[in-house]
Protein backbone atom coordinates (compact mmCIF):
# COMPACT_ATOMS: atom_id res chain seq x y z
CA UNK A 1 0.00 0.00 0.00
CA UNK A 2 1.43 3.77 -0.84
CA UNK A 3 1.31 6.09 1.68
CA UNK A 4 0.91 9.76 0.42
CA UNK A 5 3.01 12.48 2.05
CA UNK A 6 2.52 13.91 4.93
CA UNK A 7 1.00 16.98 3.24
CA UNK A 8 -2.30 15.20 1.78
CA UNK A 9 -1.94 15.29 -2.22
CA UNK A 10 -4.43 16.99 -4.29
CA UNK A 11 -5.94 15.54 -6.99
CA UNK A 12 -8.32 16.81 -9.95
CA UNK A 13 -11.03 14.10 -11.50
CA UNK A 14 -12.58 15.51 -14.78
CA UNK A 15 -15.65 13.64 -15.20
CA UNK A 16 -18.67 15.58 -16.42
CA UNK A 17 -20.88 15.02 -19.32
CA UNK A 18 -22.17 11.62 -18.94
CA UNK A 19 -23.27 9.40 -16.02
CA UNK A 20 -20.76 6.96 -18.12
CA UNK A 21 -17.87 9.39 -17.40
CA UNK A 22 -19.00 10.91 -14.14
CA UNK A 23 -19.61 7.53 -12.14
CA UNK A 24 -16.38 5.92 -12.97
CA UNK A 25 -15.09 9.03 -12.07
CA UNK A 26 -16.89 9.40 -8.23
CA UNK A 27 -15.59 5.44 -7.74
CA UNK A 28 -12.01 6.10 -8.15
CA UNK A 29 -12.42 9.68 -6.16
CA UNK A 30 -13.49 7.50 -3.24
CA UNK A 31 -10.73 5.78 -3.32
CA UNK A 32 -8.33 8.28 -3.52
CA UNK A 33 -10.32 9.77 -0.66
CA UNK A 34 -9.19 6.60 1.86
CA UNK A 35 -5.77 7.52 0.76
CA UNK A 36 -5.83 10.44 2.05
CA UNK A 37 -6.14 12.80 -1.07
CA UNK A 38 -8.34 16.11 -1.03
CA UNK A 39 -10.31 15.54 -4.56
CA UNK A 40 -12.06 18.16 -6.56
CA UNK A 41 -14.16 16.94 -9.40
CA UNK A 42 -14.61 19.10 -12.09
CA UNK A 43 -17.90 18.20 -13.88
CA UNK A 44 -20.63 20.15 -16.60
CA UNK A 45 -23.03 21.94 -16.01
CA UNK A 46 -25.72 19.21 -17.14
CA UNK A 47 -28.41 17.83 -14.84
CA UNK A 48 -27.17 14.51 -14.33
CA UNK A 49 -23.75 16.09 -12.89
CA UNK A 50 -25.82 18.33 -10.74
CA UNK A 51 -28.22 15.76 -9.69
CA UNK A 52 -25.41 13.26 -9.01
CA UNK A 53 -22.69 15.45 -6.93
CA UNK A 54 -25.46 15.95 -4.28
CA UNK A 55 -24.65 12.98 -2.53
CA UNK A 56 -21.14 13.48 -3.01
CA UNK A 57 -19.58 14.28 0.10
CA UNK A 58 -15.86 15.20 1.05
CA UNK A 59 -15.18 16.97 -2.09
CA UNK A 60 -14.56 20.14 -4.12
CA UNK A 61 -17.02 20.44 -6.78
CA UNK A 62 -16.01 22.78 -9.56
CA UNK A 63 -18.32 22.98 -12.66
CA UNK A 64 -16.59 24.00 -16.11
CA UNK A 65 -18.82 26.15 -18.98
CA UNK A 66 -18.17 22.67 -21.63
CA UNK A 67 -20.44 21.75 -24.49
CA UNK A 68 -19.86 18.68 -26.31
CA UNK A 69 -19.28 19.06 -30.08
CA UNK A 70 -22.23 17.83 -31.81
CA UNK A 71 -24.45 18.93 -34.90
CA UNK A 72 -21.65 21.05 -36.04
CA UNK A 73 -21.99 23.85 -33.22
CA UNK A 74 -18.26 24.47 -33.89
CA UNK A 75 -18.30 27.79 -32.36
CA UNK A 76 -19.99 27.07 -29.45
CA UNK A 77 -17.61 23.96 -28.58
CA UNK A 78 -14.71 26.22 -28.99
CA UNK A 79 -15.80 29.38 -27.14
CA UNK A 80 -16.73 26.80 -24.33
CA UNK A 81 -13.48 24.72 -24.71
CA UNK A 82 -11.45 28.66 -23.85
CA UNK A 83 -14.12 29.18 -21.15
CA UNK A 84 -12.82 25.96 -19.22
CA UNK A 85 -10.03 26.61 -19.97
CA UNK A 86 -9.38 29.93 -18.03
CA UNK A 87 -11.57 28.52 -15.35
CA UNK A 88 -9.31 25.34 -14.46
CA UNK A 89 -6.56 27.70 -14.72
CA UNK A 90 -8.26 29.69 -12.02
CA UNK A 91 -9.00 26.61 -10.10
CA UNK A 92 -5.52 25.66 -10.09
CA UNK A 93 -4.25 28.27 -9.45
CA UNK A 94 -5.37 28.33 -6.00
CA UNK A 95 -4.13 25.09 -5.62
CA UNK A 96 -1.80 23.18 -8.16
CA UNK A 97 -2.87 19.41 -8.45
CA UNK A 98 -0.47 16.84 -7.97
CA UNK A 99 -2.44 14.90 -10.82
CA UNK A 100 -5.40 15.25 -12.73
CA UNK A 101 -7.44 12.66 -14.01
CA UNK A 102 -9.75 12.10 -16.96
CA UNK A 103 -12.66 10.07 -17.72
CA UNK A 104 -13.25 11.10 -21.16
CA UNK A 105 -15.55 13.46 -22.88
CA UNK A 106 -15.89 17.16 -23.12
CA UNK A 107 -14.49 18.72 -20.01
CA UNK A 108 -11.89 16.07 -20.37
CA UNK A 109 -9.26 18.48 -22.15
CA UNK A 110 -8.45 21.25 -20.72
CA UNK A 111 -8.06 19.96 -17.00
CA UNK A 112 -5.22 17.79 -18.71
CA UNK A 113 -3.68 20.62 -20.62
CA UNK A 114 -3.42 23.03 -17.71
CA UNK A 115 -1.81 20.37 -15.53
CA UNK A 116 1.08 19.52 -18.33
CA UNK A 117 1.85 23.22 -18.04
CA UNK A 118 1.89 23.28 -14.32
CA UNK A 119 3.93 19.91 -14.20
CA UNK A 120 1.33 17.51 -12.82
CA UNK A 121 0.70 13.97 -13.21
CA UNK A 122 -1.81 13.37 -15.90
CA UNK A 123 -4.02 10.28 -16.95
CA UNK A 124 -6.95 9.56 -18.05
CA UNK A 125 -9.85 6.37 -18.21
CA UNK A 126 -11.61 4.63 -21.52
CA UNK A 127 -14.10 2.42 -20.30
CA UNK A 128 -15.62 1.50 -23.55
CA UNK A 129 -14.12 -1.08 -26.48
CA UNK A 130 -13.85 2.26 -29.31
CA UNK A 131 -12.41 4.83 -27.52
CA UNK A 132 -14.25 8.41 -27.85
CA UNK A 133 -12.92 11.18 -29.72
CA UNK A 134 -11.55 12.98 -26.67
CA UNK A 135 -9.54 10.83 -24.98
CA UNK A 136 -8.07 9.08 -28.61
CA UNK A 137 -6.95 12.48 -28.80
CA UNK A 138 -6.03 12.93 -25.29
CA UNK A 139 -4.09 9.80 -25.10
CA UNK A 140 -0.71 10.99 -26.46
CA UNK A 141 -0.47 13.84 -24.04
CA UNK A 142 -1.12 11.91 -20.59
CA UNK A 143 1.37 9.92 -18.32
CA UNK A 144 -0.85 7.00 -18.55
CA UNK A 145 -4.14 5.67 -19.64
CA UNK A 146 -6.24 3.22 -17.92
CA UNK A 147 -9.08 1.22 -20.06
CA UNK A 148 -11.79 -1.11 -19.38
CA UNK A 149 -11.94 -3.36 -21.98
CA UNK A 150 -8.36 -4.75 -23.19
CA UNK A 151 -9.02 -4.59 -26.92
CA UNK A 152 -9.17 -0.10 -26.37
CA UNK A 153 -5.35 -0.60 -25.24
CA UNK A 154 -4.28 -0.31 -28.85
CA UNK A 155 -6.32 2.53 -30.21
CA UNK A 156 -5.03 4.66 -27.72
CA UNK A 157 -1.34 6.10 -28.62
CA UNK A 158 -0.27 6.58 -24.99
CA UNK A 159 3.01 6.23 -23.15
CA UNK A 160 1.72 3.26 -21.06
CA UNK A 161 -1.35 1.71 -20.98
CA UNK A 162 -2.96 -0.21 -17.97
CA UNK A 163 -6.22 -2.56 -18.46
CA UNK A 164 -8.00 -2.16 -15.38
CA UNK A 165 -11.34 -2.53 -16.02
CA UNK A 166 -14.16 0.38 -15.36
CA UNK A 167 -14.64 1.02 -11.70
CA UNK A 168 -17.97 0.92 -10.47
CA UNK A 169 -18.95 2.74 -6.81
CA UNK A 170 -18.63 0.90 -3.92
CA UNK A 171 -22.18 0.18 -3.23
CA UNK A 172 -22.63 -1.95 -6.05
CA UNK A 173 -22.48 -5.55 -4.92
CA UNK A 174 -24.70 -8.48 -5.52
CA UNK A 175 -25.90 -8.89 -2.41
CA UNK A 176 -28.92 -10.49 -2.05
CA UNK A 177 -28.82 -12.13 -5.65
CA UNK A 178 -25.63 -14.06 -5.30
CA UNK A 179 -22.70 -14.54 -2.57
CA UNK A 180 -20.05 -11.68 -2.42
CA UNK A 181 -17.33 -12.04 -4.54
CA UNK A 182 -14.85 -9.86 -3.40
CA UNK A 183 -13.58 -8.61 -0.37
CA UNK A 184 -15.22 -4.80 -1.02
CA UNK A 185 -18.74 -6.98 -1.29
CA UNK A 186 -18.02 -8.88 2.19
CA UNK A 187 -17.08 -5.10 3.51
CA UNK A 188 -20.42 -3.98 2.42
CA UNK A 189 -22.53 -5.47 5.49
CA UNK A 190 -25.33 -2.93 5.10
CA UNK A 191 -26.29 -3.96 1.47
CA UNK A 192 -30.02 -4.55 1.14
CA UNK A 193 -31.95 -7.39 0.11
CA UNK A 194 -33.54 -7.63 -2.66
CA UNK A 195 -36.72 -7.39 -1.58
CA UNK A 196 -36.05 -4.78 0.69
CA UNK A 197 -34.53 -2.47 -2.61
CA UNK A 198 -38.06 -3.31 -4.33
CA UNK A 199 -39.83 -2.14 -1.09
CA UNK A 200 -37.98 1.40 -1.03
CA UNK A 201 -38.87 1.99 -4.60
CA UNK A 202 -42.52 1.30 -4.09
CA UNK A 203 -42.01 -1.75 -5.77
CA UNK A 204 -44.05 -5.65 -4.69
CA UNK A 205 -40.90 -7.12 -2.49
CA UNK A 206 -42.42 -10.70 -4.51
CA UNK A 207 -42.83 -9.83 -8.31
CA UNK A 208 -40.23 -10.21 -10.90
CA UNK A 209 -39.06 -7.35 -11.91
CA UNK A 210 -37.77 -5.77 -14.96
CA UNK A 211 -35.75 -2.61 -14.97
CA UNK A 212 -35.48 -0.13 -17.84
CA UNK A 213 -32.91 1.95 -18.19
CA UNK A 214 -31.61 4.18 -21.09
CA UNK A 215 -29.07 5.68 -19.46
CA UNK A 216 -28.77 8.97 -17.61
CA UNK A 217 -30.21 10.79 -20.57
CA UNK A 218 -33.12 8.16 -21.07
CA UNK A 219 -33.57 6.86 -24.74
CA UNK A 220 -36.87 7.62 -26.63
CA UNK A 221 -35.86 4.98 -28.91
CA UNK A 222 -35.41 2.33 -26.08
CA UNK A 223 -39.05 3.48 -24.39
CA UNK A 224 -40.87 2.67 -27.82
CA UNK A 225 -39.45 -0.62 -28.10
CA UNK A 226 -40.77 -1.48 -24.62
CA UNK A 227 -44.13 -0.07 -24.68
CA UNK A 228 -44.86 -1.66 -28.01
CA UNK A 229 -44.14 -5.00 -26.67
CA UNK A 230 -46.21 -4.66 -23.67
CA UNK A 231 -49.64 -5.14 -24.80
CA UNK A 232 -47.66 -8.47 -25.08
CA UNK A 233 -46.53 -9.09 -21.75
CA UNK A 234 -49.83 -7.90 -20.17
CA UNK A 235 -50.64 -10.91 -18.67
CA UNK A 236 -47.15 -11.86 -16.69
CA UNK A 237 -47.02 -11.07 -13.18
CA UNK A 238 -44.08 -9.46 -13.52
CA UNK A 239 -43.52 -5.60 -12.50
CA UNK A 240 -41.54 -2.91 -14.16
CA UNK A 241 -39.06 0.19 -13.26
CA UNK A 242 -38.83 2.30 -15.68
CA UNK A 243 -36.15 5.11 -16.03
CA UNK A 244 -37.69 6.92 -19.04
CA UNK A 245 -36.13 10.01 -19.09
CA UNK A 246 -37.37 13.33 -18.94
CA UNK A 247 -39.00 14.01 -22.16
CA UNK A 248 -40.81 10.79 -22.07
CA UNK A 249 -41.90 10.49 -18.50
CA UNK A 250 -45.65 11.22 -18.65
CA UNK A 251 -45.76 8.94 -22.34
CA UNK A 252 -44.21 6.14 -20.50
CA UNK A 253 -45.93 6.55 -17.28
CA UNK A 254 -49.74 6.77 -18.76
CA UNK A 255 -48.89 3.63 -21.36
CA UNK A 256 -48.45 1.15 -18.59
CA UNK A 257 -51.52 2.50 -16.75
CA UNK A 258 -53.76 2.22 -19.97
CA UNK A 259 -52.81 -1.33 -19.91
CA UNK A 260 -53.33 -1.74 -15.64
CA UNK A 261 -49.81 -2.57 -15.61
CA UNK A 262 -47.43 -2.40 -12.35
CA UNK A 263 -44.69 0.19 -12.92
CA UNK A 264 -42.85 2.44 -11.25
CA UNK A 265 -41.71 5.64 -13.72
CA UNK A 266 -39.30 7.96 -12.95
CA UNK A 267 -37.30 10.49 -15.31
CA UNK A 268 -34.03 9.33 -13.58
CA UNK A 269 -32.77 7.93 -10.91
CA UNK A 270 -29.41 8.99 -8.83
CA UNK A 271 -29.27 5.61 -6.76
CA UNK A 272 -28.92 3.00 -9.45
CA UNK A 273 -27.71 0.39 -6.79
CA UNK A 274 -31.02 0.40 -5.88
CA UNK A 275 -32.37 -0.01 -9.08
CA UNK A 276 -30.33 -2.36 -10.26
CA UNK A 277 -30.43 -4.38 -7.09
CA UNK A 278 -34.22 -5.02 -7.08
CA UNK A 279 -34.41 -6.10 -10.49
CA UNK A 280 -35.19 -9.62 -11.97
CA UNK A 281 -33.95 -8.55 -15.54
CA UNK A 282 -32.90 -5.05 -16.95
CA UNK A 283 -33.26 -3.79 -20.51
CA UNK A 284 -30.43 -1.19 -20.83
CA UNK A 285 -28.01 0.55 -23.53
CA UNK A 286 -25.00 -0.73 -23.23
CA UNK A 287 -22.73 2.34 -22.34
CA UNK A 288 -19.91 1.01 -20.69
CA UNK A 289 -20.36 2.37 -17.02
CA UNK A 290 -23.37 0.84 -16.87
CA UNK A 291 -22.40 -2.97 -18.03
CA UNK A 292 -19.55 -2.56 -15.11
CA UNK A 293 -22.70 -1.83 -12.64
CA UNK A 294 -24.19 -4.53 -14.16
CA UNK A 295 -21.70 -7.32 -13.97
CA UNK A 296 -21.20 -6.19 -10.22
CA UNK A 297 -24.44 -6.88 -9.36
CA UNK A 298 -24.67 -10.28 -11.51
CA UNK A 299 -27.97 -8.60 -13.45
CA UNK A 300 -28.91 -10.56 -16.38
CA UNK A 301 -29.68 -8.05 -19.14
CA UNK A 302 -31.46 -7.71 -22.58
CA UNK A 303 -28.66 -5.13 -24.27
CA UNK A 304 -29.83 -2.94 -26.80
CA UNK A 305 -27.01 -0.55 -27.82
CA UNK A 306 -27.82 2.62 -28.77
CA UNK A 307 -27.44 2.82 -32.52
CA UNK A 308 -26.33 6.48 -33.02
CA UNK A 309 -23.57 6.17 -30.42
CA UNK A 310 -19.95 7.47 -31.59
CA UNK A 311 -18.12 5.03 -33.92
CA UNK A 312 -21.33 2.58 -32.99
CA UNK A 313 -18.87 1.95 -29.05
CA UNK A 314 -22.01 0.74 -27.44
CA UNK A 315 -22.79 -2.27 -30.00
CA UNK A 316 -19.06 -3.67 -29.47
CA UNK A 317 -19.32 -3.18 -25.99
CA UNK A 318 -22.97 -5.63 -26.36
CA UNK A 319 -20.86 -8.24 -28.43
CA UNK A 320 -18.00 -8.41 -25.93
CA UNK A 321 -20.58 -9.35 -23.22
CA UNK A 322 -22.89 -11.23 -26.11
CA UNK A 323 -19.21 -13.31 -26.86
CA UNK A 324 -18.72 -14.54 -23.29
CA UNK A 325 -22.44 -14.96 -22.62
CA UNK A 326 -22.87 -12.36 -20.11
CA UNK A 327 -25.85 -10.99 -22.02
CA UNK A 328 -28.21 -11.15 -24.56
CA UNK A 329 -28.03 -8.60 -27.30
CA UNK A 330 -30.88 -7.02 -29.39
CA UNK A 331 -30.25 -4.22 -31.99
CA UNK A 332 -32.93 -1.61 -32.34
CA UNK A 333 -33.32 -2.23 -35.80
CA UNK A 334 -33.77 -5.38 -35.64
CA UNK A 335 -36.36 -5.53 -32.68
CA UNK A 336 -39.72 -5.93 -32.42
CA UNK A 337 -42.30 -6.78 -30.18
CA UNK A 338 -42.09 -10.30 -30.61
CA UNK A 339 -38.64 -10.59 -30.40
CA UNK A 340 -38.56 -8.40 -26.76
CA UNK A 341 -41.47 -9.97 -25.68
CA UNK A 342 -39.65 -13.32 -26.08
CA UNK A 343 -36.10 -12.09 -25.01
CA UNK A 344 -37.81 -10.87 -21.46
CA UNK A 345 -39.66 -14.42 -21.19
CA UNK A 346 -36.67 -16.56 -21.53
CA UNK A 347 -34.47 -13.80 -19.56
CA UNK A 348 -36.78 -14.38 -16.42
CA UNK A 349 -38.62 -17.77 -16.74
CA UNK A 350 -35.94 -19.93 -17.87
CA UNK A 351 -33.66 -20.26 -14.71
CA UNK A 352 -30.88 -22.21 -16.47
CA UNK A 353 -30.37 -19.10 -18.74
CA UNK A 354 -30.32 -17.21 -15.56
CA UNK A 355 -27.36 -19.10 -13.91
CA UNK A 356 -25.31 -19.29 -17.54
CA UNK A 357 -25.67 -15.12 -17.34
CA UNK A 358 -24.73 -14.86 -13.99
CA UNK A 359 -21.65 -16.80 -13.95
CA UNK A 360 -20.48 -15.23 -16.75
CA UNK A 361 -20.90 -11.39 -15.15
CA UNK A 362 -18.42 -12.28 -12.93
CA UNK A 363 -15.47 -12.11 -15.42
CA UNK A 364 -16.71 -8.51 -16.29
CA UNK A 365 -16.30 -7.55 -12.73
CA UNK A 366 -13.22 -5.69 -11.85
CA UNK A 367 -13.96 -4.96 -8.04
CA UNK A 368 -10.16 -3.22 -7.68
CA UNK A 369 -10.79 -1.05 -10.78
CA UNK A 370 -10.65 1.55 -8.85
CA UNK A 371 -8.25 1.12 -6.02
CA UNK A 372 -5.69 -0.01 -9.22
CA UNK A 373 -6.34 3.78 -10.31
CA UNK A 374 -5.51 5.07 -7.30
CA UNK A 375 -2.60 2.98 -6.57
CA UNK A 376 -0.79 3.75 -9.84
CA UNK A 377 -1.77 7.93 -9.64
CA UNK A 378 -0.18 7.89 -5.85
CA UNK A 379 3.00 5.70 -6.78
CA UNK A 380 3.18 8.36 -9.84
CA UNK A 381 2.54 11.43 -7.38
CA UNK A 382 5.43 9.43 -5.18
CA UNK A 383 8.03 8.97 -7.64
CA UNK A 384 7.61 12.85 -8.68
CA UNK A 385 8.58 14.29 -5.07
CA UNK A 386 10.88 11.65 -4.68
CA UNK A 387 12.88 13.50 -8.26
CA UNK A 388 11.74 16.96 -7.47
CA UNK A 389 13.50 16.35 -4.31
CA UNK A 390 16.51 14.68 -6.23
CA UNK A 391 17.03 17.33 -8.49
CA UNK A 392 16.46 19.86 -5.39
CA UNK A 393 19.38 18.34 -3.69
CA UNK A 394 21.39 18.43 -6.55
CA UNK A 395 21.38 22.33 -6.94
CA UNK A 396 21.57 22.84 -3.70
CA UNK A 397 25.16 21.00 -3.59
CA UNK A 398 25.37 20.24 0.15
CA UNK A 399 24.33 16.57 -0.14
CA UNK A 400 21.35 17.57 2.19
CA UNK A 401 17.77 17.21 1.30
CA UNK A 402 15.31 20.14 2.06
CA UNK A 403 11.96 20.71 3.36
CA UNK A 404 10.01 23.70 1.71
CA UNK A 405 12.39 26.33 3.23
CA UNK A 406 15.70 27.56 1.93
CA UNK A 407 18.30 26.21 3.24
CA UNK A 408 21.16 28.44 5.07
CA UNK A 409 24.48 28.13 4.36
Amino acid sequence: MIEPAANKPFVAIACGGTGGHLFPGLAVAEELKKHGCNIALLISPKEIDQQAVKSAQGFEIFTLPAVGLQNRNYFSFAYSFLKSLFAVRKIFRRRKPDAVLAMGGFTSAPPIFVAKDLGAETFLHESNTIPGRANRFLARFVDEAFVGFPEAAARLRAKKVSTTGTPVRPQFCSSGREPAHSENQSRLTSAATIESRRTALGLDPNRPTILVMGGSQGATGLNEMILSALPLLAGKNWQWLHLAGTNDFEKVKQAYAALGLKAVVKPFLVEMELALGAATVSVSRSGASSLAEIAAMRLPSLLVPYPTAADNHQFFNALAFEKTGAAKVLEQKDSTPGKVAAALIELIENEVVQKKIKAALAQWHAPKAAEQIAENILSAIVQRQEKTAQTEVKKCGCGHAHGPAKHAH
